[in-house]
């Protein structure tokens, strides 16, 4: 997060994203969490099903308009996979 002074307006622009986001197709998890000891610091915890999925997340409107708010900055992006013996 980028001003201290925002967190109540960056919650609410994330909370919006994550509700806008899950009903795209593709997409299995959009939470929001909240650093508890940092409270600056948000995580949004993210499922897609597949590569296109993810890149057609960055191409809808909704995402734009949070984007262009400059609420956040990304510190890290994680690519995992589930480990299955």
């Amino acid at each position: 997060m980028k001003d201290q002074n925002k967190i109540e307006e960056t919650t609410s622009a994330l909370l919006e994203l994550c509700s806008k986001t899950i009903e795209e197709s593709g997409c299995t998890v959009f939470t929001l969490h909240q650093d508890q000891s940092e409270p600056m610091r948000f995580l949004l915890w993210e499922r897609f099903d597949d590569e296109m999925a993810f890149k057609q997340h960055f191409e809808e409107e909704h995402t734009k308009k949070y984007v262009e708010l400059g609420l956040i900055e990304i510190v890290q992006v994680s690519k995992t996979g589930a480990v299955n013996k």
